[in-house]
Order: C-alpha cells, then sequence, then structure tokens
C-alpha cells in the first residue's frame, strides 16, 4: 500500500538523507505511515529484521515483523505518537529481533506533519548504546562511580552519592557518563539492573520476586513494570522466550 501524497512529498524532500544513514550500522532508521506501516527504512534495520531487501519491510507494521508480544507494543508505541502527536525522546529500550539478536538502544519517534498540521505518519531512530571497556581506562576520574554502578547496583543509588564518589557535580556527572555511554546515570542504572535480571532469569529458576529483590527494587510488582517498560516483554515471557 502506497503512503498517501503528503508523506510521500516528505519522503521526496528528505530522500537525501537514506543513504546517509545506510552508512550508520549502530543506527536503525524508519519513516511510518498514519497506520504505523514502514514507509522507509535503512539497511541497518533490514539486516536485523533478518529480511534480504527493504520491499519485505515496507508497508507493513511492527506488529507484522517482530514476534508477540513485542510486535503489538511496538506497534501501540507508534500510535501513540501518531495519534497525540507526542514526540518519543530518548527512550531506553531492549530490542529483541527475529534473528535472535538482543541489543539496548535509546530511540526516538517524531511526528510529521502534512498540510494544516495533520499528523501524517513519523519519523524515528533507534541508536545502539555502547558500553566502554571494562577498566578505569579513558575515565579514570568516573571509575569510582561506574564501579559502584556495575558492582552495587543492588542498593538504591543516588545521583548525587555517584557525583561525590567522582568529585563533581551531578550536571557533570550527567554530562560525562552520557557522553561515554550514551546514557544519564539513572538510565545506566536501570540498563545494568535490567541485564542481570535478564541473565538471572534466562540462566536460572529463581522466583521472579527473588530475581528482583537481587536486582535491587524493592518488590516484584516494581520489577515487572520497570523490565516491561524497557523490554517490552514481562519477566515471565521473557524467561519463556529464553528457554525456547
Amino acid at each position: 500500500m502506497r503512503a498517501p501524497r503528503d508523506l510521500d512529498a516528505a519522503l521526496d524532500a528528505a530522500g537525501f538523507a537514506l543513504p546517509l544513514f545506510n552508512r550508520l550500522p549502530d543506527v536503525v532508521f524508519f519513516v511510518k505511515d498514519a497506520a504505523g506501516r514502514y514507509a522507509a527504512v535503512n539497511t541497518t534495520l533490514v539486516q536485523r529484521l533478518g529480511r534480504r531487501h527493504a520491499s519485505q519491510i515496507l508497508g507493513r507494521t511492527a506488529r507484522d515483523l517482530f514476534p508477540a508480544p513485542l510486535g503489538e507494543r511496538y506497534l501501540e508505541q507508534d500510535l501513540g505518537v501518531l495519534g497525540s502527536g507526542r514526540d518519543v525522546a530518548d527512550l531506553l529500550e531492549l530490542h529483541l529481533y527475529p534473528d535472535r539478536r538482543e541489543g539496548w538502544c535509546l530511540t526516538n519517534k517524531v511526528p510529521i506533519r502534512g498540510s494544516g498540521g495533520r499528523v501524517i505518519g513519523l519519523v524515528g531512530t533507534s541508536r545502539d548504546v555502547q558500553t566502554p571497556a571494562q577498566g578505569p581506562e579513558g575515565f579514570a576520574d568516573l571509575a569510582e562511580a561506574v564501579r559502584t554502578i556495575r558492582e552495587e547496583f543492588r542498593r538504591p543509588l543516588r545521583v548525587e552519592s555517584l557525583a561525590a564518589l567522582a568529585r563533581v557535580s551531578p550536571w557533570q556527572l550527567t554530562r560525562r557518563i552520557r557522553a561515554l555511554f550514551g546514557l544519564t546515570p539513572a538510565q545506566l542504572i536501570i540498563r545494568t539492573r535490567l541485564d542481570a535480571a535478564r541473565l538471572m532469569l534466562a540462566a536460572g529458576d529463581e522466583p521472579i520476586g527473588q530475581v528482583a529483590i537481587a536486582c535491587g527494587y524493592c518488590d516484584q510488582s516494581a520489577f515487572t513494570r520497570q523490565f516491561k517498560a524497557s523490554i517490552g516483554l514481562t519477566p515471565a515471557q521473557y524467561r519463556q522466550r529464553a528457554a525456547s
């Protein structure tokens, strides 16, 4: 199915951008129409969906391409942007692709408006979150704060306390951690906790409540809310997927 004329015009006007995004292997780029169907994608997304050509993706929604229930969640997010006209900005998500690849990313989605300000689609990116080397080299003054997040994520952590360890202000800590990881300190804490939880869920059969406490959450409900918000699956669904 073809995109509406307004969206066709927008794609033609921005056509120069797609060859650029095709050269960025750590960035997924896409344009979707008012129904959430892909209207343009870059090579990275084609590869991660295990397809050979963009034509196998265009005209389909995330629900058609990603495994359930993830596809439903991604489409629901798209329709939320299309219906409200509000951006999604720097949303930390774990993407689970049909080829079994997993990876943390920061997702941004912005509505595209046509004549009269009507929302006619959206454009978005998901940028891979890279992790610097495990050692302190390159960020010596931040090493203690980063070590604390990696090793003590099970206890409550405050940005102010982490900044004191690095002998910088909270604002400076946030700026420098974002420069290194592409994440705020709070996002880095969340990712560290959820990475630990994913390992426990995939490798063992501990009750989910015990996994929650072991990963720094006060109770199972808080853990489940955060896990599903970032990963798109409940802890039980993730464990079932890992087992399969």
